[in-house]
């Protein structure tokens, strides 16, 4: 095992890998990384799942069966996804009962096109909660005006849902309030809260790089690279927040766990950053880090791990923040622009994923 990984561990970060594929699973590689690279889950979205489908042979033989039954291009797409994520769910069960379901987690997407659609989304998720059928899944679905409702019904199901694509503090809050109703519905079920999990997935570097587009434009260049992670701690801030309030303890008295912070986008899109930038400035007990695997394979031989680095630089993620409005950075428009980038890229990448399969069940 990395010592660098081993010791980013214990300071209470959970590494998540950011991909899947069946080649991954078929070879045992996502095995190998929980055995020597202290992966302990795994999530998935249309991006990750357009590419796996793009290469290799890993889902021929599934691919002809589907064909050979007739099965639509829709329900083929939703077969071979769960089929993934189910294997997955798999490798990752043994971390999920040491850890008390903590973790060894893998996440599946609802149908990104179904983000401004409440019921839909509810619908969605309650069909992949049944088809991957695993206590360890968690079902994503985005933190849009018309996600908060979802949330909290899926979560009132006993659904764990892993809450993605947040980028602003504001929307964050909004997330938490949606999650914490999801549980107090629960609760007035009757539901054993202690196996209702839950992340709230807020991205990072792509804060970065549209934040900094904006400052070339006005020449304040010296304040590149600062405003993901400000954005980030200031996240976790709020979490700290939401932690101590009455209705938080209440739940947490019944049995709830916390909605954990996940950092997603880790990835540095910036060759001029250390490639590790959102690993060592994210540090901090009880969160995830959910890394691509060229950012793990660097997090491995490079990262610097010495301590809390989230909860100690609050007034230092404000005045950078501050700084940033003072150089004529519209946070509002920003984290609207990356909520509609995100969603947009997301259905893209699930229209490349249909054309995929559909092309792939003509030649099967």
């Amino acid at each position: 095992m990395s010592e660098i990984l081993t010791k980013l561990s214990a300071q209470g970060v959970s590494i998540w890998l950011d991909t899947i594929s069946r080649e991954r699973l078929r070879s045992g590689n996502l095995a190998a990384l929980v055995r020597d690279r202290n992966v302990v889950g795994v999530t998935s979205n249309p991006t990750i799942f357009a590419a796996a489908l793009s290469e290799g042979d890993a889902y021929d033989e599934q691919l002809h069966d589907l064909r050979v039954r007739g099965v639509g291009v829709g329900e083929a797409l939703r077969a071979i996804t769960t089929y993934d994520i189910r294997w997955a769910c798999d490798v990752l069960r043994p971390v999920h009962d040491a850890t008390g379901g903590v973790d060894g987690r893998v996440s599946i997407e609802v149908d990104p096109h179904l983000a401004k659609d409440t019921g839909s989304t509810v619908a969605e998720a309650r069909a992949l909660w049944w088809l991957v059928d695993r206590p360890n899944l968690f079902i994503k679905i985005p933190a849009t005006v018309e996600g908060l409702p979802a949330i909290t019904a899926a979560l009132a199901e006993g659904i764990s849902v892993n809450v993605t694509l947040i980028f602003s503090l504001e929307r964050y809050r909004a997330v938490l309030d949606a999650w914490l109703s999801g549980l107090e519905a629960a609760k007035a079920k009757g539901l054993d809260l202690s196996r209702i999990a839950s992340v709230g997935s807020f991205f990072v570097s792509r804060v970065d790089t549209e934040v900094d587009r904006r400052l070339e434009a006005v020449g304040a260049q010296g304040l590149a690279g600062r405003a993901g992670v400000a954005n980030a701690r200031l996240a976790h801030a709020v979490f700290d927040e939401v932690m101590r309030s009455p209705r938080w303890q209440a739940l947490g008295a019944a049995g709830a766990r916390p909605q954990r912070p996940l950092w997603a986008s880790t990835g540095t899109k910036n060759s001029a950053y250390s490639p590790t930038l959102y690993v060592d400035d994210l540090i901090t007990a009880g969160v995830v880090n959910t890394m691509p695997e060229k950012t793990l394979d660097a997090a491995a031989a490079q990262a610097t791990v010495d301590g809390d680095t989230v909860r100690p630089f609050y007034e230092d993620a404000m005045k950078t923040m501050a700084a940033l409005e003072q150089a004529g950075i519209d946070y509002a428009d920003v984290v609207r622009v990356l909520e509609e980038e995100g969603v947009a890229k997301f259905q893209a990448s699930w229209n490349e994923v249909i054309d995929t399969v559909s092309v792939a069940l003509d030649k099967a």
